[in-house]
């Protein structure tokens, strides 16, 4: 009987090219898709932006520049005092834009101050000091707090956190700057809290056990390797942090008083930009001064938030080239 010799079987190549055909043209379809959505953000952006400036540059053509300057005198308890007024009505209307501005960062500020001391803390400890377990409770309940409404943190600084703070400190205002800062800083501590997370558990390991092969213990290692390494990104953790402190409108509508006057005293009532879009924009007449106004103030707030966010984003790229990720 004679041995015949099994040829080998060819391969399936036109399945082969088919399938691969397939992936090459499943790969070019996801690219396409996400930069087409990179594009549409890019586009969203900008179109808001020239909106808002279009319509914001427009305030200068038709509202006198008086009304911008403008200075008015009252009397405090018998005390003539020049004030500043953001007052859009009336026979002589005001529009400068200080008592608004300072209102903003006179709640941001001390929002962030306080969101600062708590997430940074929290972060540290989700990222070198808590158990794998206790990380799984903990950044998750910290996450939840930022889906909580807006509103109903104002409403809880409305009903109860503002006269808390009247009875502790016995404020002359009930609703006032630092209500809202309290309130806000609620919003923007899992902000900070997570970013510093991310931040510090980014750096190498290396360097932790260089430091603990010099001697160094966990305290040391966190406060003098792991967090100047980080550092970088906790900065952008914080600017963040303050660009959403001065884009929030419930908390600061409801907790601050809504006062437009130029002050520095964190327990005086104020008045936000954003507060003060939210609560005439959609009662004034498309075209009017007030309407041209308005998107001057909301055109200056979009410039700080993007000037802020930039900054962090440039932060956060300098710590991803010192850390070579």
């Amino acid at each position: 009987m004679e041995k015949v010799d099994a040829a080998p079987r060819p391969a399936p190549a036109p399945a082969i090219r088919t399938r691969s055909r397939r992936s090459r043209f499943g790969e070019a379809l996801i690219e396409t898709l996400l930069r087409l959505n990179g594009f549409i953000a890019i586009a969203a952006i900008s179109l808001i932006f020239v909106f808002l400036f279009k319509e914001g540059i427009q305030a200068f053509r038709t509202i006198p520049a008086s009304h911008f300057i403008q200075s008015q005198e009252l009397d405090f308890d018998n005390v003539p005092q020049t004030v500043r007024l953001w007052q859009p009505v009336g026979q002589n209307p005001k529009y400068s834009l200080l008592p608004l501005f300072l209102g903003s960062f006179l709640v941001a500020l001390p929002a962030t101050l306080v969101a600062t001391l708590f997430g940074v803390a929290c972060g540290v400890y989700l990222a070198e000091v808590a158990g794998k377990r206790t990380r799984e409770i903990v950044k998750p309940a910290i996450e939840l707090l930022a889906g909580v409404p807006s509103v109903v943190i104002g409403f809880f600084c409305l009903a109860t956190l503002a006269t808390l703070l009247q009875n502790l400190l016995h404020t002359t205002f009930r609703l006032n700057a630092m209500v809202g800062a309290l309130g806000v800083s609620l919003v923007i501590v899992p902000v900070i809290a997570t970013m510093t997370d991310d931040a510090l558990r980014a750096v190498p390991g290396f360097l932790r056990e260089g430091a603990h092969a010099l001697g160094a213990n966990n305290w040391e290692t966190i406060t003098r390797v792991v967090i100047p390494a980080g550092a970088s990104g906790l900065v952008a953790a914080i600017l963040l942090g303050m660009g959403r402190a001065l884009g929030e409108t419930m908390i600061v509508l409801m907790a601050t008083g809504n006062a437009a006057q130029v002050t520095l005293n964190p327990f005086d009532s104020v008045r936000t930009m954003t507060a003060t879009i939210a609560a005439e924009l959609g009662s004034v007449p498309q075209g009017g001064e007030q309407y041209r106004a308005l998107f001057l103030v909301g055109a200056l707030l979009f410039t700080l938030t993007f000037i802020i966010n930039l900054v962090a984003e440039l932060a956060v790229a300098r710590m991803r080239r010192r850390l070579a990720l």
